[in-house]
């Protein structure tokens, strides 16, 4: 019997993280409404405040706060990618998908999610997710001692998010 890449368990793709982004700009009070809706749609998880990382063109100083983000790792990611999946009607555009595997979108508003309402203290803001995919193995680009290259056949593509986006969510891709 042939070994086939579908039964193989170290080539499955799981959802590492989902990271919600809000950028505000320089706007302190944009910044707390964006903590207050990322702690509402996250069950109250600490959002943590992203910096600017250098001076850019639109005149920000470095080390200036400029958004919110938190990050959902494990049963929480699943659940809540699945809901924004909803929120999109089940449809991914293929331009959302890079070549590593990593899927990114925004929403609109944050009452398009289901089952989510609207909160006055909050008003009408949108944010961003990222969804990054991994396999088993993926560890040790990160691990601390002998790190290594992810070899080039165990590396995710856009056809394999693609397949696995039909299979596992029913996702349509545009």
């Amino acid at each position: 019997m042939k070994w086939v890449n579908e039964m193989n368990p170290m080539k499955e793709i799981k959802i590492s993280k989902v990271t919600l982004n809000v950028g505000c700009g320089d706007d302190a009070s944009n910044l707390e409404r964006a903590k207050r809706l990322l702690e509402y749609l996250t069950d109250n998880q600490q959002p943590m405040m992203t910096k600017s990382k250098k001076r850019s063109t639109f005149g920000v100083p470095k080390h200036k706060p400029i958004g919110m983000k938190v990050t959902l790792r494990k049963q929480k990611a699943i659940e809540f990618f699945k809901s924004v999946l909803q929120s999109t009607e089940n449809k991914v555009k293929l331009s959302q998908i890079d070549n590593e595997g990593n899927i990114n979108f925004g929403i609109k508003d944050y009452i398009d999610l289901p089952n989510v309402k609207y909160k006055h203290e909050i008003g009408m803001m949108g944010f961003d997710v990222a969804v990054t995919l991994e396999r088993s193995g993926y560890r040790i680009k990160r691990r601390r001692i002998q790190k290594r290259k992810i070899p080039k056949s165990h590396r995710i593509n856009k056809e394999e998010v693609v397949n696995w986006l039909r299979d596992k969510f029913g996702v349509q891709i545009e």
